[in-house]
């Protein structure tokens, strides 16, 4: 039931929920408000008061905007509506002081600090500050923190707004940070010193409204407005989080996450946030041809020349690794489908079932968990597939939702009803009564470990009837970025990969790195990072990185995405959907498109939904015929969430990060 309710703000009447705070009318209104402390995703401090305001009929001094609600409001003698002010002298001499005292014991080093040019601080200052300072006496100085090597501390700058504690122990469910002290001595520190043990921590550098937290391998590398700043899509995990990417000439700086209510509201894991340097390490820049055992550089047309004259007459496959835009593996099956070979997407063996988009997608946004009141976890643990799909988990957690899981016991930030960890634990949930469950929404949640055994499609299918019994959504989770694009396109195999490949002579290997090829076969590779793919490679065809050409990524909801290029590939790479093109003009099969525009109105021709940008698509349900369950135990698809792709295994410090995950996971030992 609404509660709308008319409230005046500088003489601009509007109606409002009564539920809402002043700051969030204020802004319904078109009225901006500072603020250090509040944001809209934590709970509420009312802690740094910069968000006065004067409310008139109300106690003869202002109010903090953040912390009242419109409900509380008194109206006028004559029942008019409540009046608020956000500009009258007293907010004006309100907030001066404030910032004065904010500004008493903030150090001097705009020059030197990282968040110069992006400081909510300085912008405030500007608006509120004076330039001349009354206090006589030494400023005070703080400890600097060892947060660990993602984020960077200059604890004096701090103005104990308290949002990093709030993200942390609220969001990504971690309890390492508080403020402790009181008064002057009061300070946010981590207790016994820890370093922060989440995969979503980057983002208290973003949350931070001054240069108390930076980044530390950003750290005196570039100001913002050197940086060209591109809004893409990132694919280190299947969710689609929305990214923006900020190069430097041809580099990437940093990335940062974009607000996208439906997909990763404003948050993104540290491995989207810092995989950057790998993108410049041990690249591909050049075609190379095995003679010998060992490779030399060739030029592009002797590269082409050799992959289709080895080629040409062969029975030939194609496989399409986990970081490939639609339009490549529409290419690739085009390409090699033409020659007469199949292709197959699901190199990690997942029992996924072609054309069933109900099964392999599901008919869940990520939205619904938001509201779900119960959650079902089967062979998945999100905070290494998923981690910012899991703070959602949690949010929704918080707000009384109850969690089941099927599988391995693990933290996941959250309480869970632990079933088991087997088949048989998934089979006792199908005979249960669900009738509490029934009423309210809820999501069963599928992981990718739980389908890559041989009974993949079993457990698929008793996930779906499960869905059915308890009335829930159901939820795919791919840990792939280009699973369900490639899926959708129809880059599949009867029988997976050892159909796709069995008596192949020539492989083409569009970046799948995660998969071993025996000997035997003439393997082309096709990616942009010397990883076990290059390894195996005859001959390699340099590609572009995800940051270095636009494409098309469905996410694990198959909500179609766009992906822009923020910058150029290195040395000779070139966009993957034009090295496909090139080689099928080698192969006297030219394809039917000269652009990528052309080749997207082939690609939506064929598959309509694709054209759906941003939309999540509804799937009509199929429901699978129910097999019998094996007696296997479940086992996560992710085992080392910083080093799942050949870009993070080029990244020294994702490295670095692996290596401190397994050093906090053995226990301790005393010396004898």
């Amino acid at each position: 039931m609404s509660d709308l309710r008319k409230i005046v703000i500088d003489d601009q009447e509007v109606e409002v929920e009564g539920a809402m705070t002043l700051i969030q009318a204020c802004e319904q209104a078109g009225v901006e408000i500072p603020r250090f402390c509040y944001h809209e995703r934590l709970s509420i401090a009312g802690n740094c008061r910069m968000c006065l305001v004067e409310v008139v009929g109300g106690p003869p001094k202002p109010a903090a905007s953040c912390a009242m609600q419109v409900r509380d409001l008194r109206p006028g003698p004559e029942g008019q509506p409540p009046v608020v002010k956000t500009n009258s002298p007293m907010v004006k001499k309100a907030r001066e002081g404030v910032m004065e005292f904010l500004l008493i014991n903030h150090p001097l080093d705009c020059p030197i600090c990282d968040q110069g040019g992006e400081c909510d601080l300085q912008d405030q200052a500007m608006a509120y500050g004076v330039d001349f300072s009354r206090y006589r006496e030494p400023k005070r100085a703080a400890d600097d923190l060892n947060l660990g090597p993602l984020v960077e501390t200059h604890m004096t700058r701090c103005i104990s707004c308290t949002r990093c504690v709030r993200f942390t122990t609220e969001v990504a469910g971690i309890t390492q940070m508080g403020q402790t002290g009181r008064g002057e001595d009061s300070e946010i520190t981590s207790y016994l010193g820890e370093t922060l043990d989440s995969n979503m921590q980057g983002n208290i550098i973003d949350l931070c409204p001054v240069g108390a937290l930076v980044s530390k391998p950003y750290a005196f590398t570039a100001r913002p407005w050197e940086l060209t700043k591109t809004e893409t899509i990132d694919v280190m995990d299947a969710l689609g989080s929305n990214i923006r990417v900020d190069t430097k000439g041809r580099e990437v700086m940093r990335i940062l996450p974009r607000n996208h209510d439906g997909v990763n509201e404003e948050w993104i894991s540290d491995k989207t946030r810092f995989v950057w340097d790998g993108l410049r390490r041990q690249r591909l820049d050049t075609p190379y041809i095995r003679e010998n055992g060992k490779l030399r550089k060739a030029s592009w047309s002797e590269a082409l020349a050799a992959a289709a004259a080895a080629m040409k007459g062969k029975k030939v496959a194609g496989l399409i690794g986990d970081l490939v835009p639609v339009e490549a593996a529409f290419a690739l099956k085009n390409l090699i489908e033409g020659l007469g070979g199949k292709v197959e997407c699901r190199t990690d063996k997942a029992r996924l079932p072609i054309g069933n988009r109900s099964a392999y997608v599901g008919t869940a946004s990520i939205e619904d968990i938001d509201s779900a009141k119960f959650i079902q976890l089967i062979g998945t643990n999100p905070r290494d597939e998923a981690p910012v799909l899991n703070a959602r988990i949690r949010k929704s957690w918080l707000n009384g939702a109850e969690v089941g899981l099927v599988g391995e016991a693990a933290d996941l930030t959250y309480d869970y009803a632990h079933v088991g960890n087997d088949r048989a634990a998934l089979e006792s949930l199908l005979g249960r009564d669900h009738g509490a469950v029934k009423d309210a929404l809820s999501v069963v949640i599928v992981g990718q470990g739980a389908l890559r055994e041989a009974d993949g499609l079993a457990v698929l299918a008793a996930a779906q009837k499960l869905a059915e019994d308890t009335g829930s959504k159901l939820m795919v989770l791919h840990t792939a970025a280009s699973r369900v694009g490639a899926m959708d396109v129809g880059a599949v195999t009867e029988g997976g990969v050892e159909a796709a490949t069995e008596g192949a002579e020539v492989i083409y290997n569009l970046g799948a790195d995660e998969v071993e090829i025996g000997a035997g076969a003439f393997v082309i590779y096709q990616g942009s990072h010397g990883d076990l793919g290059a390894h195996r490679a005859d001959l390699i065809l340099p590609g572009a990185a995800y940051t270095e050409e636009n494409g098309l990524f469905v996410n694990t909801e198959g909500r179609p995405q766009l992906a822009l290029r923020a910058g150029f590939a290195p040395g000779e790479a070139k966009e993957n959907w034009a090295i496909l093109r090139a080689l099928s003009a080698e192969l006297g099969n030219a394809q039917a498109w000269d652009n990528l525009a052309q080749l997207r109105q082939a690609l939506v021709a064929e598959v309509p939904h694709l054209a759906k940008i941003d939309e999540v698509v509804e799937n009509e349900w199929q429901p699978l015929e129910q097999d019998k369950l094996g007696k296997a135990s479940f086992v996560y698809a992710v085992r080392d969430f910083y080093l799942t792709n050949p870009i993070a295994r080029a990244s020294q410090l994702m490295a670095e990060l692996s290596a401190n995950a397994k050093a906090r996971q053995q226990a301790p030992v005393a010396a004898e």
